[in-house]
């Protein structure tokens, strides 16, 4: 998703957001019907992408390959390497959404604990059916699709595209079985991988747009590999026998402990005492610190042109610029050892730290604790674990971490700083941890607009109501993040993996 400001022409090519990380539908925002897909693929660029790294270098790129040809100056069918490439990735993703039911009981694929999470084989389905309707229905001569009453089942929101099951009821959906659905998907991929074929035999100009709406469902798909499992966690978190979905080195919850520790924890000061200050050597030059400084100025925010061929979202655009006053970032992010001394302080007792809303969300909801606290344990994909005080607090809503911020005597960045702060240096914890809440509203970018038609709604009428998070979380697949990723969801939601960092 992206950020937009100082109103311009857009700099690089864009793709249509797909924000399905949000929670009003966490199947949000997908492409839209199949008659626009041609307005749609006018704001795509295709990636020719390695997967984002942790610490992107040059920061938070998603950078191609090195050897990726230049397709602007490229005449004849799609280079083999390209077609390769794309086909192994889609090959990639598509296996491992399959691979991360695999610890599941069949019982468990029809789970849905609330209504803006859905059961696992929903997620399978839906998927697939965005394939299907985008891609081969339309474009690959001969396929026969599946029941069309599937479409009815597995449509997350398009009205244009007909209408859909109850977005509450999709855990109900016992029937298709399983087995059905994953066969759904077999005949999928071998459409796709014939579809590639057919491309690679096309002059690239006539192949491309084709090509770009892969790359737009690959990084759909990897959306959908993260809610699942925020999903997933939800719905086990509900269970009193409280099981687990994925213990030891190769689940979730390792991946978080290794992001945990990344950086230092900051020692956060409570209202009645002043935050830490910027440490300095003899010479001036900053020495470790809890804190890291930024002189701020005219910066530019959004992906870089010089990279025209790295993919991203259409609301990460324009490119534009924008005004920072000097700024501070803490070095890691808030740990559960500081959140449980803003409880012990009357952290969720204290209107004053609060927004009018967040307090009135607070009493109605009860909240005492972030979403998954236990007493001294934390409920986790791994199951009921200890909690360790030095891994960042996790599961917060915007209210919270707004809240928590107020009462450390610091604030939440903006997004703006969170984007220049990450590109001048990357933070410890930055990416692969936790995705973290920042003060700007959802909007779009000065110079966004959407595109034509009703693809257009899918994106620039979800930005009101909601604040954007930056970063990645340990759930978050890889090769999905980027520096000007732009992710978002209402402040009241807490059962993404949403932490926070200070600002000052």
């Amino acid at each position: 998703m992206g950020l937009q400001s100082d109103a311009g022409t857009d700099l690089a090519p864009r793709v249509l957001a797909n924000p399905d990380l949000s929670a009003t539908d966490p199947a949000h925002t997908d492409l839209a019907q199949t008659a626009l897909t041609k307005s749609a693929l006018a704001h795509t660029t295709l990636s020719h992408g390695a997967p984002a790294q942790q610490n992107p270098g040059p920061p938070g790129r998603l950078c191609p390959d090195p050897g990726a040809p230049d397709l602007a100056k490229t005449t004849g069918p799609a280079p083999p390497a390209l077609i390769a490439g794309l086909r192994e990735r889609l090959r990639q993703v598509r296996r491992h959404s399959v691979d991360l039911i695999e610890p599941l009981q069949p019982e468990d694929l029809c789970l849905q604990g609330m209504a803006d999470a859905s059961p696992p084989k929903w997620h399978l389905g839906h998927t697939s059916w965005f394939f299907e309707t985008f891609l081969l229905a339309p474009h690959l001569p001969g396929w026969q699709g599946a029941d069309r009453r599937w479409g009815y089942l597995f449509n997350s929101y398009y009205d244009t595209v007909g209408a859909r099951h109850p977005r509450p009821q999709r855990g109900l959906l016992t029937r298709p079985p399983i087995a059905a659905v994953l066969a759904w998907r077999q005949r999928i991929d071998q459409g796709l991988d014939e579809l590639l074929a057919h491309l690679a035999q096309q002059p690239l100009a006539q192949a491309q747009p084709l090509l770009e709406l892969l790359e737009l469902g690959i990084q759909h798909e990897h959306q959908h590999q993260e809610l699942l499992l925020m999903d997933l966690l939800d719905g086990f978190s509900r269970n009193p026998l409280e099981p687990t979905y994925l213990d030891g080195a190769e689940g979730p919850e390792a991946s978080y402990l290794a992001a945990s520790h990344r950086g230092v924890s900051l020692p956060l000061a409570s209202a009645s005492a002043p935050t830490v200050g910027l440490a300095e050597t003899g010479d001036g030059s900053p020495t470790a610190s809890p804190w890291r400084a930024f002189e701020g100025g005219l910066v530019e925010i959004g992906p870089e042109p010089s990279d025209p061929a790295a993919f991203h979202f259409d609301n990460e655009a324009p490119r534009h610029r924008q005004w920072l006053d000097p700024f501070a970032l803490a070095s890691a992010l808030v740990c559960n050892a500081e959140m449980e001394a803003f409880i012990a302080d009357g952290g969720y007792q204290r209107p004053e730290l609060w927004m009018s809303e967040g307090w009135a969300t607070l009493q109605q909801r009860h909240w005492q604790a972030p979403r998954y606290w236990r007493g001294d344990s934390e409920f986790t994909l791994a199951g009921l674990r200890p909690r360790r005080p030095e891994a960042p607090v996790r599961h917060l809503s915007w209210f919270e971490a707004d809240a928590l911020a107020r009462w450390a005597g610091a604030r939440l960045p903006s997004e703006a700083e969170w984007e220049h702060a990450n590109r001048m240096a990357p933070l410890p914890q930055a990416f692969a941890a936790l995705w973290q809440w920042t003060a700007s509203p959802y909007r779009p970018y000065p110079g966004f607009s959407p595109a034509a038609g009703a693809v257009g709604e899918y994106n620039g009428k979800f930005m009101s109501s909601q604040f954007v998070l930056r970063g990645s979380a340990y759930l978050t697949p890889a090769g999905h993040a980027r520096l000007t990723y732009r992710n978002f969801f209402p402040p009241a939601s807490r059962w993404m993996a949403a932490g926070l960092r200070l600002a000052r």
